[in-house]
This record gives structure tokens, sequence and C-alpha cells, in this order.
């Protein structure tokens, strides 16, 4: 609603009524929408509320059920035992599209805990949904906001719980706006809570709704596309991208969609973080509860690009940003501006906004692949999802490496199922090895889901083992001239810390393992890109450019028979220094330690895939692609180079020509 300055907290920038031409491109801008398939079709839609209604259901048996067991005499609570189903998000903010999943929120009284949610709402979603329709269900207990995932009727929900003081709900309980409501709640159940609560707020704070759902479906799909949306791995998620979205149709309340998103581009683009983002003076209230202030709490004075949640208690959406990720925003909104300024006056189509990411394609040499695996699919539902939430903390340690630059992790992970018929091959698999994955299309078909690897071999397809794995991509930008890169400090730092977890120490031990390998983008798997998309190739080897200098010269018009005389000693050292430096190497170190993964659950010690830190050279200009096979070129090129100079200058024992070679002043 209006304050003091209409809407937001400071006057709008402009209140100048839309153009002609500034409406027509609104409406380009939503044929383009359109075309891109963001709007769901009213069948679809329908199906959705039938599943919310669904679950209404379930949500009062389950409190009915809670209330028995509690209070078993107690007739008059039992009879008017009910919860009440809550969305937000994208669908309650009314900007969702086909895929889209259902943030849920169930509400109960004061009696249902958290724990009887996890222990009995499973169990039940199963029981009271039609057979079959509940697929895909995980239970994150340990989760920022505790959650039960699941797909019902192929809609995809998150659905997370909260408890209210009340002893009771009455039939008109429809909102969450009174704070009374927060009153003797854990810190996990007042976030819960929030997620409605601000969705609502946001809302009510946009001088024109219909304008703002627009725009906000033209920013999220700009921020899917450019891979700058998923809060879990450091960019800002649904949440923040419609507050962003909402300030800035409070600085421009009667603006058109189109100038709006243009706007956007420009304001958010140019905005002086950390200067917060506020859609309302921050409340503060009379419960004992942490309320987002960087002059009290010294974490608050920490975050990069502070975007705070309107609702009571304020919190920041944008925690998770680091220094890499901020830096790749900021790149994308400069480049939003630049298109959308060609955009509103007729040089360019609004399709070019929503051209895609060229992460995998073009933008990094050098990747970290983040590898979770594990050979029981419900583990690694679990296991895969602490890993995902954690990668970010990895990111952190690599922008502290004095020669990483950028440390940019890719917005999704990749799932992958492989079938390996020993230990061996299970290493290998959680090393980042596909020999063994299977296809896709032949998951849940009838062809042969034998593996390529495994064709002609003596396993029968029955006694394989099966490995499911997730990767995170984290492209590595080098500062300029870096010459060495050891990842091992940072790269154990973060396997301690995934292994450390609770749940893996005590249940997933024997069942899960983390792997992280370094990969070149000629070597990036197929699967990570799409149709169309040229993947990076190898570049020829370069000769060394020392090569065409004069003694090579000389050498073109000799024979055999009449060989030119060898150079003088310091000329011949000369032309091997020259020679090496022509070839400047990164040198990447990164702890290869894994934890065992085996066919019966055990150990592997001795697997070579399990070394503590191994040693991997690479060239600058691309020209060597296999470390193993590089370690050797260069191994023997020494040691010809060094018995050849022992030769050429009289030296007969080997290892005084690596001393006069170390004692060489140039």
């Amino acid at each position: 609603m209006p304050g003091e300055h209409g809407f937001g907290v400071t006057p709008p920038i402009s209140e100048t009524l839309p153009t002609d031409a500034e409406k027509r491109s609104s409406d380009a801008l939503i044929e383009e929408l359109r075309r891109q398939k963001t709007f769901e079709n009213p069948s679809d839609t329908e199906k959705r509320f039938k599943v919310l209604e669904s679950l209404q259901s379930i949500c009062d048996e389950f409190v009915k059920r809670v209330a028995k067991e509690k209070e078993p005499k107690n007739e008059m609570l039992i009879k008017n035992a009910r919860g009440k189903v809550f969305t937000y998000g994208s669908f309650r903010l009314g900007v969702f599209g086909p895929g889209s999943d259902i943030d849920t929120l169930i509400v109960a009284p004061k009696y249902v805990t958290r724990d009887d949610y996890f222990k009995l709402f499973p169990d039940m979603l199963v029981e009271m949904a039609p057979k079959g329709a509940i697929t895909g269900l995980t239970v994150v207990t340990e989760a920022f906001v505790p959650i039960i995932k699941f797909e019902y009727s192929g809609i995809s929900i998150d659905l997370i719980f909260s408890r209210v003081v009340q002893k009771q709900l009455s039939a008109s309980f429809q909102d969450l706006k009174d704070s009374a409501l927060l009153r003797g709640l854990d810190e996990a159940e007042l976030r819960s809570l929030n997620g409605t609560r601000v969705t609502d707020e946001i809302l009510n704070l946009v001088p024109e709704p219909s304008t703002f759902k627009l725009a906000l479906r033209a920013i999220k799909l700009w921020a899917q596309r450019r891979a700058v949306y998923a809060n879990i791995m450091g960019f800002p998620g649904g949440v923040a991208w419609a507050m962003l979205v909402a300030r800035v149709c409070q600085l421009y309340p009667k603006a058109a969609t189109s100038v709006i998103v243009n706007k956007f581009f420009l304001v958010i683009g140019q905005w002086r973080w950390p200067q917060p983002v506020l859609l309302k003076p921050i409340e503060s209230g009379p419960l004992p509860v942490r309320v987002w202030n960087p002059k009290v709490y010294k974490g608050d004075s920490f975050h990069l690009m502070p975007v705070i949640t309107p609702a009571y208690p304020s919190m920041c959406a944008t925690f998770n940003i680091t220094r890499s990720s901020m830096t790749i925003i900021n790149a994308e909104l400069q480049r939003g501006l630049e298109l959308t300024e060609n955009i509103m006056v007729g040089k360019s189509p609004w399709s070019d906004l929503f051209i895609k990411h060229t992460f995998f394609t073009a933008d990094y040499r050098y990747y970290i692949s983040v590898i979770s695996a594990s050979k029981d699919k419900e583990a690694h539902k679990i296991w895969s999802g602490y890993v995902e939430s954690k990668v970010r903390m990895l990111v952190q340690k690599l922008e502290l490496h004095p020669s990483i630059a950028l440390a940019h992790a890719f917005n999704k992970g990749y799932d992958r199922r492989h079938r390996c018929k020993d230990d061996k091959e299970i290493a290998q698999v959680q090393e980042g090895s596909l020999d063994f994955m299977v296809r896709p299309d032949d998951v849940n078909s009838e062809a042969d889901p034998t593996p390529q690897a495994e064709k002609g071999d003596d396993a029968e397809p029955g006694s394989l083992t099966e490995v499911f794995t997730t990767t995170h991509y984290i492209g590595i930008r080098l500062v300029e001239k870096a010459k060495s890169l050891d990842l091992s400090f940072q790269v154990d730092e973060f396997k301690g810390l995934c292994t450390q977890w609770k749940k893996f120490q005590e249940e997933l031990r024997t069942l899960v393992s983390i792997g992280v390998q370094h990969v070149r983008n000629v070597n990036l798997p197929d699967d990570v890109f799409e149709a169309g998309e040229k993947k990076p190739e190898k570049k020829g080897v370069k000769r060394p450019p020392v090569a065409k200098k004069r003694g090579a010269l000389e050498a073109d018009n000799t024979s055999q028979d009449n060989p030119p005389p060898p150079p003088p000693p310091k000329r011949q050292q000369t032309s091997m220094a020259s020679t090496h430096l022509a070839q400047p190497m990164v040198f990447l170190s990164i702890g290869r330690q894994t934890l065992p993964l085996t066919a019966d659950g055990g150990p592997n010690n001795s697997s070579k895939h399990h070394s503590d830190s191994q040693m991997a050279y690479e060239q600058w200009d691309d020209g060597m692609g296999n470390f193993a096979a590089q370690n050797f070129y260069y191994s023997v090129v020494a040691l010809v180079v060094v018995a050849g100079i022992a030769l050429l200058i009289g030296i007969d024992d080997v290892g005084q020509c690596i001393a006069q070679l170390l004692a060489f002043d140039g």
C-alpha cells in the first residue's frame, strides 16, 4: 500500500504515462513471451488447483490424526482439527509457467510439531493421493528450511511446514498478515511462514500488479536463460528477482511493461551496492527475533547485494551472493541494458534479450566439476541435495586463491546414471568418468541398458551395480599471467565440510562419495550442450617460435654427410631455455582423495583413483589435453635434451651436466 512517498521508500523517478511506441513495444514483448511458452494453458492451471485441493484434504486429515494421538479424549479438538495450505513464490505471484513447481506451506495448530509433520505426512501423501500420483518423494529435514519434495500427478511440489500459536485454526483463517502469529516460533518456522507473508507484501507494494507480473515474467525468463537464477548457487532466486522488479515498478509507477524491463537493467545495473533494496521501511517488532541490520549484526554487513524482504521480520534474500556471482550479474545487467536500449528504439527484437548463456560453449577454458555419487537412489537424493547446498562454499574458497579471478558456479547440476561391473569402474565413475553412463532414452526403455563400454564383456546386465551421480560445474577464470594453481587445500576443506555432516557419518558413509575434478572445455561431456550448440574444440599443437631460428634454417641446408658444427655451450643452453619458455604451462593440483564407493559398500583404499593429490600439467595453447600423456611427454623430452647436451658439450656425467645447467645464469 502507498506510504509517505507513494509506493516505496523514495519518491518515484518518473510518473510519465506510456507513449504509443512504448505500448507497441510492450505488446511485442508479450507476444515474445508467448512464443517462448512462458504462459501455461488453462487446463494445466486447473490441474494445479485440483492438486492443491487434494493437499488441503490431506492436511486436514494429518492434523486430525495428530490430535487423536495427543488428546484422544478431546472430541471437540479432534472434530475441529484442521490445517491450512498456503502457496508462495511464483504461483502465488501469478507468474508461473509450464513445468513450474508450486511452493506450498502447511500451517497447523500449536500442538502439531515439525517432527509430527516429517513422521506422518510423507506416508499420508502416498496413502491418500490417487495410486501412483506421488513420485520422487524426498524428505530433507536438514535444509535451511526443512522441506518435503515430490511430484503430484506430474506437478512438482515443494512443501514446507510451520505451526502457529493458536490451539485451533478457525474456518475463516485465510491469511498470515498478523505478526502475532509469529510468537513462539523457532527460526525454521519463521522462515517457513515468511515465504507467504513476503509474497503477499510484494503484491501489496506495487502500483500496477498486472504490469509488475508481465515485467517479472520477462526478467525471470532472462535470468533463467542467462543462468543467473538460483539462490542455492549464489544468484538471486525467484523472490529476490521479484523484489528487484517491484522496486523498479515503484520508481516508475505508471510506466508500460516494456519501460519497466528497460529501466530494470538501468536502475539495478547502476545500484550503489551494498545499499539495500527496500520496498518499504524495515519494521521493528515486539518479538525477540533477528531483523536485518548491518549496524547490529556484523554478518549482515558482509552481504554484497542486499535485497531485503518487506515482511516482518525482514531478512536478506540475497545473502548467498558471492564476489564472482556479483561480477557475473553486473555483466549480465549491462548486456541487458544495451539490448533493451536497442529494442526500445526498434533496432533489435525482444528475442535477443532471451538468447541462451554461453557458460559451456565460450565463457571458460577451465572448469572444476563436483561429483556427488551414490549406488542407492534414495540416498542420492539426500546426498546430492546436501552437496549442492555446499557448492557455493567451494566457490567462496576458490575466490580467495590468488591465481583465480573468477569462480562461476553453473546454476544447476547434471544428473546421470551409470552401470558398473566392478569396484574399479565405480571408482572411475565417482571421479567423473562417463564411460559407463546409461543414455537417458534407455533408462525407461526396453532397449539393452548396458553401457557402451560393456558391450562384448562377460558381465550380465543384471549383475551390474547402478551408480547415480550429480555433477556441478564451476567455470574458472585465472588472473593474468597465472602459472600455477594448487587447489588441494580448498578441495580438501570442501570435502571435509561435506563429510562432516551428521547424516553422512551416521547413515550415508558406505553409500555415497564426493569427487572433485578439473575439466578442460574441450573435454566437457556432450550432455551439457543442447542441440545446435558447438562444443569447444582442441586447437592444433603450435610449434615453439624458436623452431624457426637460425639453427633450424641452417639445418634445412645440411645433410647427414655434412652436419653443422655444434653451437658453443652458451648458445646451446640459451636455445634450450628459450624452447622451455615458449611453452608456458599452468600447473594445476587438485586434491583427488574421494570417499570409497564400492560394489559391496565397503572401503576401496587401494584404488589408483583415490590418491591424495595429483599434479596435472596443461599448456596455455590447448595443444595437450591429456594430463598423463603430457607428464610422460615432458619427462622423455627432458631426459633426451639433457643427454644430448651432455654429449654435445663433452660431459660424460649427465648429473654434472644438470648441475651446470642449474648454475647457468643466461
